[in-house]
């Protein structure tokens, strides 16, 4: 962020006469035009997504605006062992997955603050785990649409990804024509436009995206929507405080990490194996049961809130997106299977394992993204959040700046994105603290080493 400058002071003459009084009624025109032209300013939305200092939130004036965190300590709460207990200050110790032994990474620089901010983030299904070297050149693809048409948007820009979600849920990938579509993922708007086909990019960016939510936009706040045709409408949602001030996350106090048990998912249903291995490392229990099917607020029913592309939520609680795009580094080619098999390891007893096909409501959703930048600092792993937008955002008792939990209303409650936490240099050691810290706490145990940035929409903070 770059502060504005003072224009220089002019010494001419001609500046330097006092300006002659107005009548009385010119002066009220003159200001009544100042005031229309100041209300005209604040409808008008900027070229970029830059932060209003307007009150979005009602909640005063320390929810006024957008600002840049200046360290990694005040963007995310992090880890403290006086709350968190011991476990946060060590790595899993039985975990059965490692990188290569000639995995290197650069572990000199300092990581926070110095990823390109952007608005919004369009993920593309393509059904694959690595791309040419520049997702916009895959010819006739929906990621080449989207270079034509721009990701400088009305409402900011569009950081454009590929990832390996089938391309669409109905699996046929054609058209008659021969054009292929693509179900995308638009955050932090946390939906699911289906079927986008190339020749409608301009469309889809015009009619969902530049009419959706932003990073730098505070939860409850203003946001766009647009209905079958309609001009976008402003829709104010003030966000209410859960009564009793409690989180309400999986049981993460016993859970054998390791040697201990595993389970694999067969026809919608856990089942145990190896029950009488037992390990002696750190904690996180399962559940008896797996989350309740989805009822007739099913995500897979569309709502729609195009003329053109029917949406639906994303029905994920939280979604860990890993770069895979093996074409640009072989780092990323080798890291992303190996921590997806750790993350899955770890959140399968919980009950919260989502792979690409898996849409049960809540849960974490793992998927494999192309390049983000900063292969150097292999494995990238970004971290988004969902709140419940006017279900009320469970927050934790640990006191102000502490992290907040997604709230616990369904995917069709009006959840949206509220935190990005994008690390790096991350290890199969890491996987286990950051489920039980990062995904369902919303902290960070490595800050110094791992943080590379991401925005707080609740708490108006990003570090770009």
């Amino acid at each position: 962020m770059t502060n504005a400058t003072n224009p220089p002071t002019s010494t001419s003459k001609s500046h330097s006469q006092p300006k002659p009084k107005l009548p009385g009624h010119h002066r009220a025109v003159t200001q009544g035009m100042s005031l229309l032209r100041n209300v005209r300013a604040f409808l008008t939305p900027t070229a970029s997504g830059a932060s209003s200092q307007v009150d979005l939130t009602g909640r005063g004036s320390g929810a006024v605006g957008f600002s840049k965190a200046k360290t990694e300590f005040e963007l995310f709460t992090p880890t403290d062992p006086q709350i968190d207990g011991e476990d946060c200050l060590h790595d899993c110790s039985t975990c059965t997955v490692e990188y290569p032994r000639k995995f290197n990474v650069d572990e000199s620089d300092h990581l926070f603050g110095h990823v390109k901010g952007f608005n919004s983030h369009l993920i593309v299904a393509t059904g694959k785990r690595d791309w040419v070297r520049d997702v916009m050149d895959e010819k006739g693809s929906v990621m080449e649409a989207v270079g034509r048409v721009g990701v400088e948007r009305s409402n900011g820009k569009v950081m454009l990804s590929a990832c390996d979600l089938p391309v669409c849920k109905d699996g046929d990938e054609y058209e008659d024509d021969g054009e292929v579509r693509s179900d995308c993922l638009l955050l932090p708007a946390w939906r699911i436009v289906e079927s986008v086909r190339p020749t409608q990019v301009d469309r889809l960016m015009k009619e969902v995206v530049d009419l959706s939510v932003t990073n730098d936009m505070p939860v409850g706040g203003v946001k766009s929507v647009v209905s079958h045709g309609e001009k976008n409408g402003i829709v104010g949602s003030a966000l209410n405080g859960d009564a009793n001030g409690q989180i309400h996350l999986p049981d993460v106090d016993g859970l054998q990490i390791g040697g201990g048990r595993e389970s694999t998912q067969e026809n919608g249903a856990l089942s145990e194996q190896d029950p009488t291995q037992t390990s002696n490392s750190t904690s996180l229990s399962s559940p008896t049961s797996l989350p309740p099917p989805a009822t007739s607020t099913s995500p897979s029913s569309p709502i729609s809130l195009s003329p053109t592309f029917r949406t639906r939520p994303i029905p994920h609680k939280y979604l860990i997106l890993m770069c895979s795009h093996k074409t640009r580094d072989a780092r990323c080619g080798q890291s992303a299977p190996l921590l997806r098999k750790e993350f899955e390891r770890i959140l399968r007893p919980l009950g919260l394992y989502r792979d690409v096909h898996d849409e049960r409501p809540d849960g974490v959703g793992i998927y494999f993204i192309n390049h983000v930048g900063g292969h150097k600092y292999s494995a990238n792993v970004m971290i988004y959040r969902r709140g419940d937008v006017g279900g009320g955002e469970e927050t934790e008792e640990a006191g102000a700046g502490a992290g907040t939990a997604a709230g616990e209303g369904g995917p069709q409650s009006g959840g949206e994105a509220t935190q990005l936490i994008w690390l790096a240099r991350v290890r199969p050691e890491d996987c286990e603290n950051i489920v039980r810290f990062t995904v369902l706490q919303g902290k960070v145990v490595k800050p110094n080493r791992q943080l590379r940035g991401g925005f707080d929409r609740e708490r108006g903070l990003a570090s770009w």
